[in-house]
């Protein structure tokens, strides 16, 4: 009995320090990871900062990199986060309505949750070149704010559908049991009892969707964003830019006031970001709290 004893307790201590080890070694990734993290935000800062002014965000694009601003790049930015979440948002949260609530488990369905699944993990690259050759080529939407909206709905859908759909199987069942024994009928059902319980995940889900389409470059270069433009948007079929896009062009260019425009609009970029985030975390919490 004491033998068995004795290897109990050796084999508690090997696992214990493996597990410290795994402990160690995590932590030692996290720091790393956050420390090459702070390193680039502050050098980001220390060379944009300079540039950050009401200027920079109120003057169009210009071959000066000291006379450059975002104007048109920012408001191409909202333009277009605007019209992809008109787009994708009423789409996204319909056909997660549908397969969660109306739509029968069966082959059809379970292939529709699988391609979305997979859509999810598709490079944004292949959501440009496809946007290319439908909306661009094959619509004739050309290089304009339209053909890329479209483009950024495609890419904005499935994360959109999943986020909705978490959100809906987290409400109780009991919930649309007591509903439809009242005498409501399966669409009430879900509009007055389901939908304002689930609410908190799909905004959520939406405001981080559209947090992606603001970041991303690719699709946008694919479908033909331009890089210079000395004017905003009139309508959806004007040619358009944002600012990812107003970012690389300065990157790839030899001067160094223009590494410096890169980083003040990087700085801005990442501003947007973190306030879109925030709103996201405070009306998932506002609302948890309201029906809570």
């Amino acid at each position: 009995m004491s033998i068995a004893v004795a290897d109990a307790k050796r084999w508690r201590a090997r696992e214990h320090r493996r597990e410290v080890m795994f402990q160690m070694i995590g932590a030692a990734m996290v720091l790393f990871a956050m420390t090459m993290l702070t390193v680039l935000l502050i050098k980001i800062l220390l060379d944009g900062y300079a540039r950050l002014g009401v200027s920079f965000l109120t003057e169009y694009a210009s071959r000066r990199a000291e006379n450059a601003g975002i104007k048109a790049a920012l408001v191409g930015s909202f333009y277009l986060m605007l019209l992809t979440a008109a787009m994708s948002v009423p789409i996204g949260v319909g056909a997660a309505i549908y397969l969660e609530e109306f739509a029968r488990r069966n082959w059809w369905t379970r292939l529709i949750e699988i391609n979305i699944t997979n859509l999810a993990g598709v490079p944004s690259v292949i959501y440009g070149l496809l946007g290319l050759q439908v909306f661009v080529r094959t619509l004739m939407m050309e290089r304009s704010l339209l053909a890329g909206a479209c483009t950024m709905a495609l890419l904005a859908l499935p994360v959109i559908i999943t986020a909705a759909r978490e959100g809906l199987r987290a409400v109780p069942r009991s919930l649309r049991e007591g509903s439809l024994a009242l005498g409501a009928t399966q669409w009430q059902t879900v509009r007055h009892a389901v939908l304002p319980v689930a609410m908190p995940t799909i905004l959520t889900g939406v405001i981080l969707s559209m947090s992606r389409v603001v970041g991303e470059t690719a699709p946008l270069l694919v479908v033909g964003a331009f890089a210079y433009i000395a004017s905003l948007p009139t309508s959806v079929f004007s040619p358009f830019t944002v600012l990812p896009v107003q970012i690389y062009d300065w990157i790839s260019r030899p001067q160094p006031g223009f590494h410096q425009n890169a980083a003040a609009a990087i700085i801005v970029l990442l501003a947007l970001l973190l306030t879109m985030n925030a709103l996201a975390i405070y009306l998932r919490n506002r609302l948890q709290v309201r029906f809570a």
